[in-house]
């Protein structure tokens, strides 16, 4: 019988783990700041900044506000923003309206991003709930009593949401709705309007999870949403074929990057879409998530430094190219200290 190769004590997987120099020498995955995408809440108005009481150490904050945040953000070396706008009530309506307006909160935060830190990247997220009144990413037939999503009204304001962001200097439009067929209807109106250069960061594997709630208090869509749900058009939990399909769909519709969201929860998924396409492939680091970190860290159970390195790590071990996470400016700087 021939030797097993890798046996002990021939083989001792040890040896390697002895030193320091020799652990970094075989490491696989690395975490750098060039991974980090930060997601900020944009309010109307100036000179103003709330706390998220369900996310400690978040805040929504107004442009001018922003504008400092985007500098540090910079100086740590994040390469990107992911904006999320915190509409009020007036702005919301039954058809989104001000979801595409040119004049309206996102596009001016673009704007003068853009002007002010060029190379900073901008990604916009696509979807309406924070611009309908009753909280759905999409529109609802008046008096269904299902309120049931229209799938095609919804896909032709969320072509309005992106041209308008796109026009305004977006880098990046990133659909986060899950309505069928608006990859391809975003892409076909980008190119019509020779804005060839404007990349789409896909949700494609956007799952309707049970960790969004913190979130959806940080853009002011949980009021609205009630007791309603999005069973009807995002992934259900259990499901991974699934994922690779919408993943395909949307790659075959023009995407430049796909997106798996949650992130913990789902790096089964992460692996397999990496594994399966190859393509620059993201995750999202919810808000759940970094309650529940933020939450045992403040308690004292947690070493914040170590568990959210280790948390952002598993990412990258899982195959994704960037992360989208609130820690991103704490782990940036993290790991500028440590060189």
């Amino acid at each position: 019988m021939s030797r097993l190769p890798g046996r002990y004590p021939t083989t001792r997987m040890r040896r390697m783990r002895r030193d320091d120099f020799s652990r970094r020498l075989m490491r696989e995955s690395v975490l750098t700041a060039d991974d980090l995408i930060y997601p900020v809440f944009v309010l109307e108005g100036s000179n103003r900044r709330e706390a998220v009481a369900s996310m400690p150490g978040v805040e929504r904050e107004t442009l001018d506000l922003l504008l400092k945040t985007a500098e540090k953000a910079l100086g740590l070396g994040v390469p990107a923003l992911a904006l999320f706008p915190v509409i009020g009530q007036a702005g919301k309506s039954e058809l989104a309206e001000e979801a595409y307006n040119p004049e309206g909160l996102v596009p001016t935060v673009v704007r003068t991003l853009k002007k002010e830190f060029p190379e900073l990247g901008v990604i916009t997220d696509v979807a309406l709930d924070p611009y309908t009144s009753h909280g759905q990413d999409g529109l609802i037939a008046p008096n269904d009593p299902r309120g049931y999503v229209m799938n095609d009204e919804t896909v032709e304001v969320l072509v309005k949401q992106a041209l308008c962001h796109a026009e305004a200097g977006a880098d990046v439009v990133a659909p986060s709705d899950m309505m069928d067929g608006r990859i391809g209807a975003i892409r076909a109106a980008l190119d019509d309007k020779k804005l060839i250069h404007t990349r789409i960061l896909a949700y494609s594997a956007k799952y309707a999870s049970s960790f969004y709630g913190p979130f959806r208090d940080a853009v002011g869509s949980a009021a609205n949403l009630g007791k309603g749900n999005k069973y009807t058009y995002q992934m259900d939990p259990g499901n991974s074929d699934e994922a690779l399909r919408e993943v395909a769909q949307d790659l075959d519709e023009g995407a430049d990057m796909v997106m798996v969201k949650p992130g913990m929860p789902y790096l089964d998924i992460v692996r397999r879409v990496k594994d399966e396409f190859g393509v620059p492939t993201y995750a999202y680091q919810v808000s759940g998530e970094y309650a529940m970190l933020r939450a045992a860290i403040q308690n004292g159970w947690l070493n914040e430094r170590a568990c959210v390195l280790e948390a952002l790590l598993s990412f990258k071990r899982a195959g994704a190219d960037g992360i989208l996470t609130y820690f991103a400016l704490d782990a940036a700087a993290w790991l500028k200290e440590r060189g």
